[in-house]
């Protein structure tokens, strides 16, 4: 049916999307010698080993068992051997356990497919196959599967509102049917009798499939952070999510188009949550790409496979704005790595801050309405307590609008961070 055109929500800002430079690239197979999977890939609790140094792993094979609620499985991307079961640096400043699995064969070990199954079966697979919202927050997506609250509508996030990233606009093109597929599982999972599929304007071609499958279809302005799920929810059903609350509680679920995709995997073909699609971009790639990984292949080989050049200056798993940067591409793929950029000096932001001149912009631009001027002065002196009084950080959705108007060029998403970091460790 023919596309609707969503709501606008105030504020945020406007961002140069730079998706030239990958979006005509169509998805391709990355190969690796080696796959070091860690097994802390998503929202919650680790999870657990259950497999030791020399074992033989069969791809798709479970490797490390979700410990607790919200947690989930990890599965061998590789059939191989396990040579190593230990703490690795991640690559973004911390670290975690990893099972290394050097490549050997390609012996299988899915689950069996589901024939007809009901909302039980459904939210039962997707835990059993490890499947984690795949736009970058990580929740496992079994726990949405199963509301509290009743829910009557399911939004397929297609915005992908991030700079640079294409990876869920080639997979829309590439894959619109499994999609389709895959969301009608989570609706019947949900019980929701409304399906509505969310991309922005800049992607004619998604948009133009997607409106002629049996689901609606919103076209959403070109406007940052658009796929911020309570933003998303505003703009395609005129609802509103309280602060506190979940989108459950007004009759919303928020899924990714690469989860729906992966549901559909795990459904008909028993698959586990083993690879994704990863966009390599940045003016340090000489030729930007889409490629489809297994998870734990080392970022190294994607800047290999994307041609990496002397201007490369930083390296970010995800987009610019709510990424991660790296210490160097010595980190592997994970379930929600949906970006590897290669950023040149005059792409990032490498001048020194100054101090805060009181414009008020980062307030005017933040989607949330918030005082981000007033969390970063409380973080400073380590008023975290204050920070979030004055500067509502719990309410913060991290998106870095504030950081990307600073005049000053302060890092205002950092400290955000910070201060909801020491918060947590409080409660």
């Amino acid at each position: 049916m023919k596309a609707k055109n969503g709501k606008l929500f105030f504020r945020g800002v406007h961002i140069p999307d730079a998706k030239e430079f990958s979006k005509e690239s169509p998805i391709l197979p990355l190969e690796t010698d080696e796959a070091a999977i860690p097994l802390k890939q998503h929202i919650g609790a680790a999870a657990e080993a259950t497999v030791s140094a020399g074992d033989y792993v069969k791809r798709g094979q479970l490797i490390g068992r979700a410990a607790g609620k919200i947690s989930a499985n990890v599965h061998a991307s590789v059939a191989g051997t396990v040579t190593e079961v230990g703490e690795r640096d991640d690559g973004r400043g911390g670290s975690c356990v990893h099972v290394v699995i050097a490549r050997e064969g390609a012996e299988e070990a899915f689950l069996p497919p589901l024939d007809h199954p009901d909302g039980a079966q459904i939210a039962q697979r997707i835990e059993d196959a490890g499947i984690v919202g795949m736009g970058g927050a990580g929740f496992p997506a079994h726990v949405k599967a199963r509301p509290i609250a009743p829910v009557d509508t399911l939004i397929l996030n297609g915005a992908e509102c991030e700079p640079y990233l294409t990876c869920d606009d080639r997979l829309m093109r590439e894959q619109t049917e499994r999609i389709v597929r895959g969301a009608g599982y989570l609706a019947i999972a949900l019980n929701a009798t409304r399906v509505i599929v969310a991309i922005e304007k800049n992607k004619p071609e998604a948009i133009s499939l997607f409106e002629k499958t049996e689901f609606e279809t919103v076209k959403l302005k070109k406007q940052y952070p658009m796929g911020s799920e309570k933003h998303l929810i505003y703009c395609c059903t005129g609802r509103k999510v309280p602060l506190g609350k979940l989108p459950s509680d007004v009759g919303v679920a928020v899924q990714n188009v690469a989860t729906a995709y992966a549901v559909c995997e795990a459904v008909e073909l028993g698959k586990p949550l083993i690879e994704r699609v990863v966009t390599v971009s940045g003016g340090g790639a000489d030729a930007p790409k889409n490629l489809l990984c297994a998870v734990g292949t080392p970022l190294s080989r994607l800047a290999e496979a994307a041609g990496i050049n002397e201007n490369a200056a930083k390296f970010v798993a995800g987009g610019p704005m709510t990424g991660t940067a790296l210490t160097g591409a010595n980190g592997v793929v994970t379930k929600t790595t949906s970006g590897f950029l290669l950023l040149t000096e005059k792409e990032t932001n490498s001048e020194t801050p100054t101090p805060c001149i009181n414009c008020g912009k980062c307030a005017d631009v933040c989607p949330m309405r918030l005082m981000p001027m007033h969390t970063a002065f409380y973080t400073a002196v380590g008023e975290y307590e204050l920070a979030d009084r004055y500067g509502g950080v719990r309410s913060c959705i991290e998106c870095g609008a504030c950081s990307y108007i600073c005049p000053a060029r302060r890092p205002l998403a950092q400290m955000i961070k910070t201060a909801k970091a020491n918060l947590g460790r409080k409660a």
